[in-house]
């Protein structure tokens, strides 16, 4: 599935998650070699939760990231445009009152304006259709003075890691994915999306035109992953 089956079938691809849910996150540790974890580390730092704050984590799939943050004593809202996803996150963390499971659109936010001490997604900008739509929906229910951290799959500086890394999704993936997922099409979708997704840089621009300040990035993974960061002004 390209990027234009993904503007056209939107609801497809919500069913494609549906049926790879319940093993979405053993694939997706096997795919990344083990980093998955690590880059979850990393993701949770920066958003650095608070007890008592009010977390908006986009994207969420099973919980696996949002469970991270309410361990914090954070109130986190897990939010995920596939019904598949959001039943098994809440079946997994059905006794974690820190997390509320809701089913939306990335663009069609069903919050208050600032709602959230902190809006963060991982890995799930690139899916959505209108990713500046998105932004903008993400600083509208930031917080005066709060922040988003997005974590995505981003362009490798390094020639050399650039190179090999395409030729692993290209190459090793899908073989692996045939191997592991009950559905390959999810995935080789997810090598299309990763390949068609724009630099660092690029992001890093549509953050401050939604509106946030103090746009910063950090590659992690020699640049597999990129970080980014920023902040709604308080004033």
């Amino acid at each position: 599935m390209n990027r234009a089956d993904l503007n056209k079938r939107p609801a497809q691809v919500a069913a494609m998650f549906d049926e790879v849910a319940a093993h979405y996150d053993l694939t997706n540790a096997l795919l990344s070699a083990g980093n998955a974890s690590l880059w979850r580390i990393a993701t949770t730092r920066a958003v650095a939760p608070q007890a008592g704050e009010r977390i908006l984590d986009i994207a969420a799939g099973t919980g696996t990231s949002s469970a991270a943050i309410a361990k914090s004593g954070a109130h986190v809202v897990a939010a995920d445009f596939s019904e598949g996803m959001i039943q098994v996150g809440r079946t997994r963390h059905a006794g974690n009152a820190n997390i509320e499971f809701v089913q939306a659109d990335a663009t069609k936010l069903p919050f208050a304006d600032g709602e959230f001490d902190a809006v963060t997604i991982s890995f799930g900008l690139r899916n959505v259709v209108e990713p500046k739509k998105a932004l903008a929906e993400f600083y509208r229910v930031t917080k005066p003075g709060g922040r988003v951290v997005i974590c995505e799959f981003s362009t490798p500086p390094l020639t050399p890691v650039r190179v090999g890394y395409f030729a692993y999704l290209n190459r090793v993936m899908p073989a692996v994915v045939r191997l592991v997922s009950s559905n390959a099409e999810a995935y080789d979708y997810l090598g299309e999306s990763i390949a068609a997704w724009p630099a660092q840089t690029v992001l890093s621009g549509w953050m401050r035109d939604a509106g946030y300040d103090a746009v910063a990035y950090r590659n992690l993974t020699l640049g597999i992953v990129a970080l980014h960061r920023g902040i709604k002004s308080a004033g």
